[in-house]
């Protein structure tokens, strides 16, 4: 296909489809926010709302309207608006930290020792403020990023001390999405706010990232130990998630982009070609969930299954080289990533994409659409930025 025809698909996909079904389906007009359990049709089937998917809804639905604001039906802002402000008045917990989930009213359910409500939450602050202007939600995206920036230099500090995911002192570790996520967080702070610290944390986090590599490869530990240790003996600690990894890729690469720096475009060029290579199944197509690095029996059940995200990120991460680079392998790559996801993953009969695929491609039953972890989010921002990318090319004549 060329470039104009993959344009006019993720134009038809992100406005005719995606936008509208979470607007149509998931707003909770009655007690705000977003519910984001829905099935196949747009149904719910669990009013239980995730916390940080209101700030991934708030964040999408800005993004949209400052990137498309002539696509704006008039509800893109009215629906950000709405998860932000139920995630300001309902989900914030006594010591500052965010709960998990809640019921649709608000009333708190459950609370996890990570930061990801958090970092979401600022993100969509951040979005938002770009697009309305109002300085009120700007400064609590700047006081919450100053508060996960806190946690994640001291994360035993009172009162939000996390609690340790293994005993203490035995096999201490650190995870990869910490500091892979707060990049892309102080990459969006840096696009409403010029201090100077956000610049330096950035600095800090790319060599935070560089510990989790494993030896002189590109490929990308999940977890390593507090100084880079590799635990070889343990099977969670030779997991690699492609996804991840490829995700990981296009954020160095807007880091390497923004501050000229030749080598960490190189190493972002050399994780996207490690893990696509890796994670992708020659048998049945699509990129694997988990693989054992030693080639050893992977745990987790479903390390065999093709997942949503992973396979938006392939399609960012692979267009993002391919502008730089120019380099027809990631043209392939985008290629064989967008109609492997389209044919498997797009629902052109209810809208939207299914979450999970079974090895062979087909869609686990019942389908549904969206869940705690999957709603208005990765699905939309590749198309978003799948977009702005294929237009560039276009512009560039590429």
């Amino acid at each position: 296909m060329l470039i104009s025809e993959y344009l006019d698909l993720f134009e038809r996909e992100l406005f005719e489809s995606c936008a509208p079904f979470w607007l149509n389906y998931g707003f909770d007009r009655e007690n705000g926010g977003l519910i984001s359990c829905l099935d196949r049709e747009g149904k719910v089937y669990s009013t239980d709302k995730s916390v940080w998917m209101q700030g991934r809804c708030g964040y999408m639905y800005s993004r949209l309207h400052n990137v498309f604001p002539e696509r704006d039906p008039g509800e893109w802002l009215s629906l950000a608006k709405s998860a932000i402000d139920f995630d300001t008045e309902h989900c914030i917990d006594s010591d500052g930290r965010m709960f998990f989930q809640v019921t649709k009213e608000g009333k708190p359910l459950r609370k996890r020792r990570y930061m990801f409500s958090e970092t979401f939450y600022i993100i969509a602050l951040a979005e938002y403020y770009k697009a309305t202007g109002e300085k009120e939600y700007l400064e609590r995206a700047e006081k919450y990023y100053d508060f996960v920036w806190s946690m994640y230099l001291d994360p035993e500090k009172d009162p939000y001390k996390i609690t340790p995911k293994f005993v203490p002192g035995v096999r201490d570790t650190k995870a990869l999405a910490v500091p892979m996520i707060l990049l892309n967080v102080t990459s969006v702070m840096m696009s409403v706010s010029k201090k100077a610290a956000y610049s330096e944390n950035a600095h800090k986090l790319v060599r935070d990232i560089y510990s989790f590599r494993y030896g002189d490869t590109a490929f990308m530990l999940e977890s390593v130990g507090l100084n880079g240790e590799y635990y070889g003996e343990s099977a969670s600690a030779r997991i690699i998630n492609p996804g991840h990894s490829i995700e990981l890729s296009w954020f160095l690469m807007d880091e390497g982009v923004r501050t000229g720096d030749k080598e960490l475009l190189e190493f972002a060029e050399r994780i996207f070609n490690t893990a696509i290579d890796f994670g992708w199944d020659d048998e049945y197509g699509g990129i694997l969930y988990f693989k054992d690095l030693e080639g050893k029996p992977v745990e987790a059940y479903e390390h065999d299954m093709k997942l949503w995200w992973p396979h938006n990120e392939a399609v960012i991460a692979s267009l993002r080289l391919y502008k730089l680079t120019g380099a027809e392998r990631y043209w392939d790559w985008f290629e064989r990533v967008t109609d492997y996801a389209f044919e498997k993953f797009s629902d052109f009969k209810y809208g939207e994409w299914y979450g999970y695929l079974r090895r062979d491609g087909r869609p686990t039953r019942p389908p549904c659409k969206g869940h705690t972890y999957k709603g208005p989010f990765h699905v939309m921002r590749m198309l978003t930025e799948g977009i702005v990318c294929l237009k560039e090319l276009q512009k560039s004549g590429k």
